[in-house]
């Protein structure tokens, strides 16, 4: 599993242009099913304040030096086998070897003694525990993204020396899966929002999305109020050093994949002394503004979607449905996808595609690399366009909102929506940079971008959340931090390759690992050269030369 997660094209023009980026985790492992809904409840210790005002900031904690955390890192999970899960053994995935438990954190860490949270655990053994190493602690992206499903559903990516020699653990980040999920709609009302088009007009743009961030913040300060201001990453980078504590691991060895990178982070910035071997892969550039990241995103995915179109045409004659001039071949699927709009196309079970629901379909198809998600997408157009059958595009496009096959949602943009606004809020930008970032985006990404305008950029949707979070973008050092290993992809559409550098440049101590290809993140993409890499560095600490670049 490995993304970023880019919001939805048309609706991106009102929310990713507005700040509030959806970084995701998509997974490679295609027998991974859609998670189901949580329930319309939340745990007591979500229940909806009386007031909204600005939390207190967490002071930064002493960690196991605290004598009010002492009970937390004193705690021992209580491991056993996991429970039957209906979805894994549809996939044929056998977890009968993995560990499932608890993690009990504070629910916030300036007040540890009052209410606190379950984490959900999941654990695959190493399999040879008398060369055990230590845990690999693992996230997998979002914000929002189920460490659990990573470890479950994706066991394969670890075979060989990762699983021989480390307890490869993942969690559930508080506010997502299993860990008191963020809740705010329903499945109907989730299925409304992803399946309207968002409108062409700018007036009327505009006016849609104060309406949807204005209800959405309500309906989660209604649900999960109690809950939302302590969602931010900052403290669940505090748990994962409870985690680390609590698993017998005086160093912590982790694995974290697009926004998991921000995780990876935070953690080092806050506990420098605690880090041991970190790799971060498809990379977040923390100190980067959120509208100049949204941005460099669009025209990422522009470029992928180009590079796609022209390959489709070059390489795959009858099987591509995009013509046969590569030059022509991105705008012709562009128009295909937008003409939607007005006549939408109905699939097996009677919903409609449109026009936002179809490229998310084509978006969710570019995180992957140029062979099977590539494969998929040139035959999901094709089913489309000539075959006037839509419910390959429409299940992409179910995949990466996390409905499954029954209609029902994950926790996954719920809380990806919370931690976004508890990890940074920023102001409306001035009309002049507001018309700068619409310039560029009409010249550099102009078939995804599409329609967009200044007022696009005027209303910040965390604007309309519950609280205002401390938090801004900042160049994060890391000053005393073990050897950081910070993996980017030249062809990332969702990270783009610029921010790799950036994270690597920005540390005290990190290198930067490249490889040369498409597709959101490194690990899991079957390069034997980055494998190699990343395993020596985990299981030997063996850092790769500096400027290594694997194709």
């Amino acid at each position: 599993m490995n993304t970023l997660r880019a919001a939805r094209p048309r609706v991106l023009l009102a929310a990713l242009a507005t700040g509030t980026l959806l970084l995701v985790s998509a997974c490679n492992d295609s027998t991974k099913p859609a998670q189901d809904q949580a329930a319309g409840t939340s745990p007591a210790t979500t229940a909806a304040p009386t007031a909204t005002a600005t939390p207190t900031p967490t002071p930064k904690p002493t960690g196991a030096d605290d004598p009010a955390l002492k009970p937390f890192y004193g705690q021992q999970i209580a491991w056993a086998a996991c429970p039957a899960d209906p979805a894994a053994a549809k996939a044929k995935i056998d977890i009968s070897g993995m560990q499932c438990g608890k993690l009990h954190v504070p629910l916030d860490y300036a007040n540890p003694g009052a209410d606190a949270l379950d984490l959900a655990l999941i654990k695959l053994p190493a399999a040879k525990p008398e060369q055990r190493i230590g845990s690999l602690m693992v996230n997998p992206g979002g914000p929002g993204g189920s460490g659990v499903e990573m470890v479950k559903y994706g066991a394969k990516e670890y075979d060989g020396a990762l699983h021989n020699r480390f307890d490869v653990i993942g969690f559930d980040p508080r506010g997502t899966g299993e860990s008191s999920p963020v809740v705010c709609f329903d499945d109907k009302q989730m299925d409304a929002r992803n399946e309207s088009d968002t409108p062409l007009d700018p007036a009327a743009r505009k006016a849609e999305h104060v309406k949807n961030a204005t209800e959405h913040a309500a309906a989660c300060q209604a649900k999960s109020g109690k809950l939302l201001p302590f969602v931010g990453t900052r403290n669940t980078a505090r748990d994962l050093d409870v985690l680390r504590a609590v698993s017998g691991d005086k160093k912590l060895n982790y694995l974290g994949i697009s926004y998991g990178t921000y995780l990876g982070a935070l953690y080092a910035e806050e506990f420098p002394q605690n880090t041991g071997r970190l790799i971060l892969d498809g990379a977040v550039d923390p100190a980067q503004d959120k509208l100049d990241h949204g941005v460099d995103q669009q025209i990422g995915f522009e470029k992928s979607f180009e590079r796609f179109a022209a390959d489709c045409v070059e390489n795959h004659g009858a099987e591509c449905p995009l013509g046969k001039d590569p030059a022509k071949a991105a705008k012709k699927a562009a128009d295909f996808l937008d003409g939607l709009r007005d006549h939408p196309m109905t699939a097996k079970d009677g919903r409609k595609l449109g026009t936002d629901l179809a490229w998310t379909g084509v978006m969710s198809m570019l995180y992957g690399d140029e062979k099977i998600a590539w494969q998929n997408l040139r035959n999901g157009l094709g089913w489309a366009m000539i075959g006037n059958k839509p419910d390959p595009l429409l299940s992409f496009a179910d995949g990466y909102n996390g409905r499954d096959e029954n209609g029902h949602y994950s926790p996954m943009d719920e809380a990806n929506g919370a931690i976004s606004c508890a990890d940074s809020s920023r102001p409306a930008p001035t009309p002049e940079r507001a018309q700068q970032l619409v310039a560029k985006l009409q010249a550099e990404a102009p078939l995804i971008s599409k329609g967009v305008s200044v007022e696009d950029y005027t209303e910040p949707s965390c604007a309309y959340w519950p609280f205002k979070t401390p938090e801004k973008p900042h160049t994060i050092r890391a000053e005393g931090s073990a050897p950081i290993l910070v993996v980017g992809s030249t062809g990332d559409p969702a990270t783009p390759y610029a921010s790799a550098e950036a994270l690597a440049k920005g540390f005290a101590n990190a290198t930067l690992l490249t490889r040369v290809g498409e597709g959101h993140g490194a690990f899991g993409k079957g390069n034997g050269c980055i494998d190699a890499a990343l395993e020596a560095y985990l299981v030997d600490g063996t850092m790769p030369a500096a400027g290594t670049r694997c194709s």
